[in-house]
């Protein structure tokens, strides 16, 4: 029988809940950033005040920065089921796609083709569309406009043997359904092309264990996973060889340096060091031990089921709405709780403002997904009111936004 989390345990580990200028504030904009754990918070703290000096370096302060990032890697890629070459840093997740469609943009040919989809957030596609300027023909995997998801019907109309990639999200930060990547990758792979998978909202719900999924480059970020801010990317080594270099001419040979043309913070790369703690510590306090790759699905399943059932509540009430028009499945299964909807009688903005008044946060906007809006029939800058949360929000607080929704629309 799968552990039940341990709600006072968890929000023990986050500053946030016993902050005084954060008391009785309900965030539901986790999509956005998550609240950092407290060991993240000591670790970074800890790094400015004793190691703040160039990294790698003979004397102490300098070999114990070093040793702090590489640990930071090494933990990271086993949470993730990938060695530690396979893992790069950089600012954000926005920075990496642009990296990487520089080395694209040098390895492709005229004529070749790619597949973005229109369901994606906008730095898992605009970046890629920059590519036709070099000749690369892009074709979108459209959305069913009416359901708002990914179908596989649709990605065989644009897949062909001149498919060099497809772009696609593992959780969309607008639909919120948990798609098939693994399945879809296999697919994909059997075509000859490769997969690029945008897991930034995926990943807050428990780490993607992307040695399973076998995607040849994943990205996430580390700001909406209870750390500092950084952009993680995942690029399987085979890929990392046959890919021009980004970095400096004479770190072409480095694994890790061939895609980081900018150094990024290395405090915040130390701090990793503090989410893996937090991961570990909730995974002792509910788990025996098993193997690191176990571990990840151990404690993606447990966060997962948490959410679910807050999850549940905030859908029925959502649904029961004559007002209300949920985007995305209104059913919890293969469901992230990352909840966008419009209301008949009131903006999204005008929502979400009235919400704050009850100190509750929550996102309005098209949240970087234009062309999700424009597929299925939502003006853009109008968008849509989106609650996002993980899995240390409590019942009391759904209750609390629930009733507070209740009188809105």
């Amino acid at each position: 029988m799968s552990p039940s989390l341990d709600l006072n345990f968890v929000r023990d580990q986050f500053p946030a809940f016993s902050e005084p200028s954060l008391n009785d504030f309900a965030h539901f904009e986790n999509a956005g950033g998550s609240f950092p754990c407290k060991q993240c918070v000591d670790a970074l703290t800890k790094f400015y005040r004793t190691t703040k000096v160039q990294p790698y370096y003979g004397f102490a302060p300098s070999l114990e920065a070093g040793d702090l990032m590489s640990s930071a890697r090494v933990r990271l890629s086993e949470w993730l089921n990938v060695t530690p070459d396979e893992v790069h840093f950089s600012t954000s997740t926005s920075q990496n796609s642009y990296v990487i469609y520089n080395a694209f943009r040098e390895y492709l040919s005229s004529g070749d083709e790619i597949v973005v989809t229109n369901q994606d957030h906008e730095a898992n596609i605009g970046v890629w569309t920059r590519l036709e300027t070099a000749g690369i023909i892009v074709k979108t995997w459209e959305v069913n406009e009416d359901t708002a998801e990914l179908e596989i019907e649709n990605l065989d109309a644009v897949l062909s043997d001149k498919t060099k990639f497809v772009a696609f999200t593992h959780c969309s930060n607008i639909v919120g359904s948990i798609n098939p990547v693994k399945e879809w990758i296999k697919k994909i792979h059997s075509a000859g092309a490769l997969a690029i998978v945008d897991g930034v909202s995926y990943a807050g719900h428990g780490f993607p264990n992307i040695g399973d999924i076998d995607a040849d480059i994943y990205f996430f970020s580390m700001y909406k996973v209870y750390g500092p801010h950084l952009g993680i990317m995942y690029m399987k080594q085979a890929l990392n060889e046959e890919l021009p270099s980004q970095g400096h001419f004479f770190n072409a040979k480095v694994p890790t340096s061939r895609f980081t043309p900018s150094g990024p913070d290395h405090a915040q790369i130390a701090a990793i060091n503090g989410v893996i703690d937090y991961f570990d510590l909730v995974h002792a306090h509910h788990f025996a031990q098993f193997s690191k790759t176990v571990k990840t699905n151990d404690i993606s399943k447990l966060f997962q089921d948490a959410e679910k059932i807050n999850l549940e509540p905030l859908l029925d009430f959502l649904s029961q709405s004559t007002s209300i028009k949920i985007i995305g499945k209104n059913k919890t299964s293969m469901r992230a709780p990352t909840v966008s909807f419009i209301s008949s009688k009131i903006t999204p903005h005008n929502i979400s403002k009235a919400l704050a008044k009850k100190k509750i946060g929550i996102a309005n906007g098209n949240c970087y997904a234009y062309r999700l809006m424009k597929a299925i029939g939502i003006e853009p800058d109008s968008g849509v009111a989106r609650i996002s949360f993980v899995h240390y929000t409590s019942s009391n607080e759904i209750e609390k936004l629930i009733i507070a929704l209740d009188k809105i629309i």
